[in-house]
């Protein structure tokens, strides 16, 4: 609790202290990364970002968001550690929840790969759905919660570009389009540096006002400076104008070559790790060595009292083939009974319930005589010649049959002859 007392949330700018930012060291420097490395891959990302967003049709705020929590993220955590790449695109997704105009990650990662073609130069390719999407999706989702436990959910970036209309209203020059414009490119510039974590909003809106001024070469008050009234200071205003102007100095390197110079350092950690693992020792029981350990077959005898344990052995039977058959004859004679046993129980069961069937049925026959009579008186002629037809066509079939059977015979004993 020595380096996290307490939590303060606010919602102004998050201004990170003077000991974190450069020129003292970053965890990607302390991790021996060079400066213009660190800063070309921080341009690099916020270019990535803005034109993503641009692609993407999001609006200038969720640009502005994404790149300052790009910014305070590697003030946090390493290149060497976290994939740029993936970063941004998690900012990016970030960026467009907080400001209301939430993308789906899908559209993020197939923007991200057609910027990635079209600044390699190579052919332009739909990106495959295929395990490595889902990988990156994976990625991508986790590296967006890593980015909100990083800043502790506090995510809120209050935007300097309205207060520059605001203070050339002051300054009765907002009729000015071109000065208008102008600083607000300049505004829109500035955010792939570092100053919004050094500087408050007005004092960015004053510092870019001022330098679009200059270059417009359009007076403004100066004995005393007209940024005093807004809280501003000369040195900060100076420190501004320089870092924005720095950027159209400096070419960053190409990606490929960031990206091999990362995976030095990133080789050079791994290497370190496995050196250092035997010399620390290993923690984890699937890390410990197993030692194997060859007893030899000797007999030890111990002065130790025995106790002995009586057991009824069974007795061997010595048995002949005659006995053994006479055997098998008693079961099979026993299992016989039962079956007959079982066999009349059922048989009588069921005369039982036919024999109740028929007492049933006759006891209806009785109850209703009338009915009965009448249908047998009706329907008897009917009846009669019924079975006269079908003792007639019994006996027509029974006489075909044994004439055939004759002819079969006789065939067979003539080709036996």
């Amino acid at each position: 609790m020595s380096e996290f007392g307490h939590i303060v949330l606010t919602l102004s700018n998050v201004l990170l202290p003077p000991e974190k930012l450069y020129p003292n060291p970053t965890p990607s420097t302390i991790e021996g990364l060079p400066w213009d490395v660190e800063y070309d891959l921080r341009l690099i990302g916020c270019e990535l970002i803005q034109t993503a967003c641009l692609l993407l049709k999001l609006p200038q705020t969720a640009v502005a968001t994404g790149q300052v929590l790009f910014h305070r993220y590697f003030y946090s955590s390493s290149f060497i550690r976290r994939p740029m790449e993936i970063v941004a695109m998690a900012c990016t997704n970030l960026a467009a929840k907080i400001e209301e105009n939430a993308r789906r990650i899908r559209d993020i990662i197939n923007v991200f790969h057609h910027i990635k073609q079209v600044r390699s130069g190579s052919m332009i390719q739909p990106l495959l759905i295929d395990q490595g999407y889902v990988d990156k999706k994976n990625e991508v989702i986790k590296a967006e919660r890593r980015l909100l436990k990083e800043l502790g959910f506090c995510v809120y970036v209050k935007h300097p570009h309205k207060m520059i209309t605001m203070y050339l209203k002051v300054l009765e020059k907002e009729r000015e389009q071109v000065l208008v414009q102008t600083s607000w490119n300049y505004m829109n510039d500035s955010l792939r540096t570092d100053i919004f974590l050094r500087f408050t909003p007005e004092t960015i809106a004053c510092a870019c006002i001022d330098l679009a001024a200059r270059i417009l070469q359009i007076p403004l008050p100066k004995n005393p400076p007209w940024y005093l009234i807004f809280g501003a200071q000369p040195e900060e205003i100076r420190y501004i104008m320089i870092a924005i102007l720095r950027l159209y100095n400096h070419r960053p390197k190409p990606l490929d070559e960031l990206e091999k110079i990362l995976n030095t350092f990133r080789e050079k950690r791994e290497d370190e790790r496995k050196k250092l693992r035997p010399e620390l020792g290993c923690d984890s029981p699937a890390q410990q060595p197993t030692i194997q350990i060859s007893i030899p077959s000797t007999v030890i005898s111990f002065s130790t009292p025995t106790i002995i344990v009586q057991q009824e052995v069974p007795s061997v039977i010595t048995t002949t083939t005659d006995e053994i058959i006479n055997t098998m004859a008693i079961i099979n004679g026993k299992l016989t009974q039962k079956l007959d046993q079982g066999s009349s129980r059922e048989s009588s069961t069921v005369n039982n319930h036919r024999h109740h069937h028929r007492h049933h049925h006759r006891r209806k026959r009785s109850s209703s005589p009338s009915r009965s009579s009448s249908q047998s008186l009706s329907r008897s002629p009917i009846h009669h010649s019924q079975k006269k037809k079908k003792i007639s066509h019994r006996s027509r079939s029974r006489s075909r049959s044994s004439s055939r059977k004759r002819h079969r015979h006789q065939k067979d004993k003539r080709h036996h002859s």
